[in-house]
């Protein structure tokens, strides 16, 4: 360990080159401690990030059978993931178009052959196509093809794993090959057949830290040496590094016949908001970091087991990264606390040991700066996720506005720029 520690830090004669051989020496000046406490600054997020950007959700075999379906949360975002008779993986806002409530009340995941709210018993297909409204049929002007559940934008890779973009457009903004093409098909997973796993387990770490802090956790391994002491049994973090390319960062480190002959050898991905997947012989963990406000977020973990591997080989890599999960949750709800303080401003980065974050942060600060700019120029807030009403637009879009104008919406002083 000790040994290890020396070389990251850049000590013994294996330290990987300077940071002045590789790239620019100068420390770079971190988001500050606003962007991770300001509940305005969260639902900019909200608008700019969750709302348009694609995410990284789960893989397919969690809705292997017709009517399985999953139900997330995510910013605020509460939507369904379902395979409908047709085998299709589709995805909705858990929203009953009747009266907004919940079509799917349960948490986690089940199975249902029809969507059915039962507040006022309108019920749904596995397509989103409206089934049923009691009392509405004889009614002249109601057109059920206009009262459809709110689809959402899905995606399955060549991996099996589901994405989701919640942009209410026909086709998405932005586009996943924008981000994430060729993702899946990374050279380092051709060890790796995707269709030996299965789910073995799923949990969650919920706490007291803004979303950004548990990715700028995850994306750096500058901490590894003096708080995990379970990293350096399958990172070698001598060879430690990481690339960031498009909406994605792929961390890499050649691991050490050791390492290789126990299957501790890792293929670690971050999906830029909020989604990260690390991949072994023996397990994979996907792993989602959920904002549930300024300060508060959940961190989601399923946990996959190789049917081909042993007991002892699944769980010796399972549980270690498990204890390194609940280090990084101390380590973010601590720092989470020191920024609610109000006395930290921002820090410096290191270029080369916190690049991975440095990449994170300057991602954020583009979209939201790009997203702000596009509200001043319209005076108004604009939300990419909420879809336009094809019928009464008129009367709806005069209601609106006269909300907007007696300050119904908390951003009003925001948006008078």
């Amino acid at each position: 360990m000790a040994s290890s520690m020396m070389h990251y830090f850049g000590f013994g004669k294996d330290a990987p080159p300077s940071a002045k051989e590789q790239i620019k020496d100068t420390p770079v000046r971190a988001l500050p401690a606003s962007w991770y406490t300001s509940p305005e600054m969260y639902e900019l997020e909200r608008r700019a990030i969750f709302s348009k950007r694609w995410l990284f959700i789960t893989h397919s075999m969690r809705v292997k059978n017709t009517g399985d379906w999953l139900r997330y949360e995510i910013a605020g975002f509460d939507f369904i993931i379902t395979r409908d008779r047709q085998g299709e993986v589709n995805a909705f806002h858990n929203v009953c178009r009747h009266r907004a409530y919940p079509v799917i009340e349960q948490e986690g995941s089940g199975n249902s052959k029809i969507l059915s709210c039962r507040y006022h018993g309108w019920s749904y297909g596995l397509n989103g196509k409206l089934a049923k409204a009691t009392g509405y049929k004889d009614l002249d002007g109601f057109d059920k093809n206009q009262n459809n559940l709110f689809r959402i934008h899905v995606k399955v890779d060549v991996n099996g794993f589901i994405w989701v973009n919640l942009d209410a457009k026909e086709e998405p903004e932005v586009s996943w090959e924008e981000h994430f093409e060729n993702v899946d098909k990374q050279e380092r997973y051709k060890h790796y057949n995707f269709e030996d796993y299965d789910l073995d387990h799923a949990y969650e770490l919920e706490g007291h830290y803004n979303w950004k802090i548990l990715a700028d956790n995850f994306n750096e391994c500058y901490h590894c040496p003096t708080t995990h002491s379970d990293i350096p049994e399958f990172l070698n973090l001598d060879s430690f590094d990481s690339d960031t390319k498009d909406g994605h960062i792929q961390h890499h480190c050649e691991s050490t016949p050791e390492q290789i002959a126990k299957g501790l050898y890792t293929a670690s991905t971050y999906y830029f908001p909020m989604s990260a997947m690390v991949v072994s012989p023996h397990f994979i963990m996907v792993q989602k970091f959920l904002p549930k406000g300024a300060d508060k977020s959940q961190m989601a973990y399923e946990v996959y087991r190789n049917r081909n591997s042993s007991e002892e080989d699944f769980k010796l890599i399972s549980e270690m990264y498990a204890r390194v999960m609940r280090e990084d949750k101390v380590l973010c709800t601590n720092a989470q606390n020191n920024i609610d303080r109000n006395v930290f401003t921002n820090g410096q980065l290191h270029p080369k040991f916190e690049k991975a974050p440095l990449f994170f942060q300057s991602t954020v600060r583009e979209v939201i700066t790009e997203h702000f700019e596009r509200e001043k120029s319209e005076g108004r807030e604009v939300w990419p996720a909420k879809p336009k009403v094809p019928c009464d637009t008129k009367v709806s879009d005069k209601d609106e506005a006269l909300c907007a104008s007696l300050a119904c919406g908390p951003q009003k002083e925001i948006l008078a720029w």
